[in-house]
C-alpha cells in the first residue's frame, strides 16, 4: 500500500511539473494559419502575430489535471483597454474598466495590475507614456489631471488644475509633456522638469477654422510634427514643435481613406502615418502625403480583426519577444500594438513584414 501510495504521489508531481512546462508562451499560434495583409497574392506587408488578454497569455496556463486539482485558472484579465504605451520590455494598457493599468513585463513574463491609492488614485485613465526614465505619465479624464508616477509606481506629481482641463492622452517628446485637452479644444504643453511649467498651449483658433480642435482625443508627436486626432472634425491635424498649423490628413466618409470614427494615431521610421477607427475597426496606413497605402484588421470574426479599437502604438525596441511569431521566409521590421475595447483580443500585436534577401 505505501507503494502504491509513493508512486500515485510521485506521478501526481510528475503531471503538476508537466503542467507548468506549458507556462511562458505569450499565446498559442493561430491555429488558422498564418494571418497577413494584405491576403494573397499581394505582397504581404503586415502580420498578426499573437493577442494578450489575460495574464494566462504571458504566464501560460496550467493543463487539465492541475486545473482539476487546484480548481480552474481565471487569469487577471484585461477588462476594457484604451491607451498602451511601451518601453523597455514593458508594456502598460490603461484600463477604463480597471480604473487602472495593466504592466505586462515581456522579460519576467509577468503580468499585474496597477491600480494605485491615496494622491495617485485614478478615475478614468486614457492614455499613457511611458519615458526612457522610468517616469510613467497617465492621462486621466475623470480627475482631470496628468498623473506621474516613478518606476517603482509611487506618485509623483499631478498636471493640471484649470477649469477647461480635460486630458485624453500624453505623449513625452524633446524634454516636453504633450496633452490632449478636449475640454480646452486645444493642445497644452509643460516642461517635464518639476514643476511641470506650462510652456505653450495651440491652437487658439475658433469653431469653423480649419485648425480648430473640435474634439482631440489622441496625440502623437515625431521628430517633424504633431498629429492630432479631431474626433469632432473627423481628421488628423497636424502641427509644427511651436504649434502652426500644417495640414490635415483624412475627410469623413465611409470609404477607405476616409475616416469615420478616428482614435489612436502614430508615424513609423518612414513617416507613414497609421491610424485606428473605431467605426471601420481596422487601421489605416497612409504615407507623408496623405496617400492611402493599405489597411489591416476589420470588424471581428476571428484572430487579427479588431472590435472598436482605441490606440496604435508602433515599437522598434521589443521586437526579439515576438519574433517566434513571424512567417518563414520574412524578417520583423517593427511591431504594432493595437487595444480593443471589446471582443476577445484586447491587445493585438501585429508585426510589418519584409520578405528575407
Amino acid at each position: 500500500m505505501k507503494k502504491n501510495a509513493l508512486t500515485k504521489i510521485a506521478c501526481l508531481f510528475l503531471l503538476i511539473i508537466l503542467g507548468s512546462c506549458s507556462a511562458g508562451k505569450l499565446s498559442k499560434k493561430n491555429k488558422s494559419g498564418i494571418i497577413i495583409y494584405p491576403p494573397p497574392p499581394d505582397t504581404a506587408r503586415i502580420q498578426f502575430l499573437t493577442r494578450i488578454s489575460s495574464a494566462a497569455d504571458i504566464s501560460g496556463s496550467r493543463n487539465w489535471f492541475v486545473n482539476f486539482l487546484l480548481g480552474k485558472e481565471t487569469g487577471m484579465p484585461i477588462l476594457k483597454p484604451y491607451g498602451i504605451a511601451v518601453q523597455k520590455g514593458k508594456i502598460f494598457v490603461c484600463d477604463k474598466g480597471l480604473a487602472g493599468l495593466e504592466i505586462i513585463d515581456l522579460e519576467k513574463r509577468s503580468f499585474d495590475y496597477f491600480i494605485p491609492s491615496g494622491n495617485g488614485k485614478l478615475s478614468m485613465p486614457l492614455g499613457c507614456y511611458a519615458d526612457t526614465s522610468g517616469l510613467l505619465y497617465v492621462a486621466d479624464a475623470g480627475r482631470l489631471q496628468i498623473v506621474v508616477f516613478d518606476r517603482d509606481g509611487n506618485y509623483v506629481k499631478s498636471i493640471g488644475d484649470t477649469a477647461d482641463f480635460k486630458p485624453t492622452d500624453v505623449f513625452v517628446y524633446d524634454r516636453k509633456i504633450w496633452v490632449s485637452n478636449m475640454a480646452g479644444h486645444k493642445i497644452d504643453v509643460y516642461s517635464t522638469d518639476p514643476p511641470y511649467i506650462l510652456l505653450n498651449s495651440f491652437t487658439q483658433s475658433e469653431p469653423g477654422k480649419i485648425d480648430y480642435l473640435y474634439s482631440p482625443v489622441n496625440i502623437f508627436v515625431n521628430n517633424e510634427k504633431v498629429f492630432v486626432t479631431d474626433f469632432g472634425d473627423f481628421k488628423i491635424k497636424m502641427f509644427s514643435h511651436d504649434g502652426k498649423f500644417l495640414d490635415t490628413l483624412g475627410t469623413y466618409g465611409i470609404n477607405m481613406g476616409q475616416l469615420a470614427k478616428p482614435k489612436g494615431t502614430a508615424t513609423d521610421r518612414e513617416s507613414n502615418v497609421f491610424v485606428a477607427d473605431a467605426a471601420f475597426e481596422n487601421v489605416q496606413i497612409f504615407n507623408k502625403e496623405g496617400k492611402l497605402l493599405m489597411f489591416f484588421g476589420g470588424p471581428y470574426k476571428g484572430p487579427g480583426d479588431m472590435w472598436l479599437p482605441v490606440e496604435v502604438v508602433i515599437d522598434y525596441d521589443n521586437m526579439s519577444y515576438f519574433q517566434k511569431y513571424v512567417a518563414t521566409g520574412f524578417e520583423l521590421k517593427y511591431l504594432i500594438f493595437v487595444s480593443n475595447q471589446f471582443g476577445p483580443d484586447k491587445i493585438t500585436v501585429y508585426g510589418r513584414i519584409v520578405p528575407v534577401k
